[in-house]
């Protein structure tokens, strides 16, 4: 089985790219907003380690935003917690789908997080860095001090690209953005894997 990684800079459309893949996907950060709706243990840690912002469960988003905005350090405080358990959903999705051709892991730290082994085929979305800023202007939640903090944390662009076997730009237009998808994704299961 092949484990395919989306990579790419924040708000490049990595989920939109892992969805267009068409295969089993791993979305951690769905399965974070899963932690935090439903695993009270995990609540009671991270209230233990940052009592201040966490007043109630469920979690609330806002709130591990607030805390994040107030002290970048909280978020390792929350990883810390979170991060086991998001590996150990991974480990089940994995074995659940090993008997398919591949999977997509689509992980924000990916790569921060060690996550990556070395036979995966990573996939680095290259998008233009003022297409990537006016789609995180329109988000709601957008929080530009967050934002930079979360980039500081996160290895560099040329990097990623540098470790990436294929390298697929995003226009934002879907009918040229899921052509080259396709391409990709046959070459992938072709087992042509190409380092670029």
């Amino acid at each position: 089985m092949n484990r395919i990684a989306i990579v790419g800079e924040i708000g490049s459309g990595k989920s939109y790219v892992a969805k267009l893949m068409g295969l089993p996907i791993f979305n951690a950060d769905s399965v974070v907003n899963k932690i935090y709706k439903t695993n009270y243990k995990c609540y009671l840690k991270i209230k233990k380690k940052i009592p201040k912002f966490i007043k109630s469960f469920p979690i609330k988003k806002e709130e591990i935003l607030k805390a994040i905005f107030a002290d970048i350090k909280n978020l390792k405080k929350i990883s810390e917690v979170v991060h086991p358990i998001v590996r150990s959903n991974m480990q089940i999705f994995i074995r659940k789908n090993k008997k398919k051709k591949a999977v997509v892991l689509d992980i924000p730290l990916y790569f921060e997080n060690k996550i990556n082994k070395k036979k995966d085929i990573i996939l680095f979305v290259d998008a233009k860095r003022s297409l990537i800023n006016s789609r995180l202007k329109r988000r709601s939640n957008f929080n530009y001090k967050i934002y930079k903090n979360l980039k500081k944390l996160q290895i560099s662009a040329k990097i990623k690209k540098k470790k990436s076997n294929y390298i697929i730009k995003n226009n934002f237009k879907k009918s040229s953005l899921k052509k080259n998808v396709n391409i990709i994704k046959k070459k992938i299961l072709k087992n042509e894997r190409n380092n670029s």
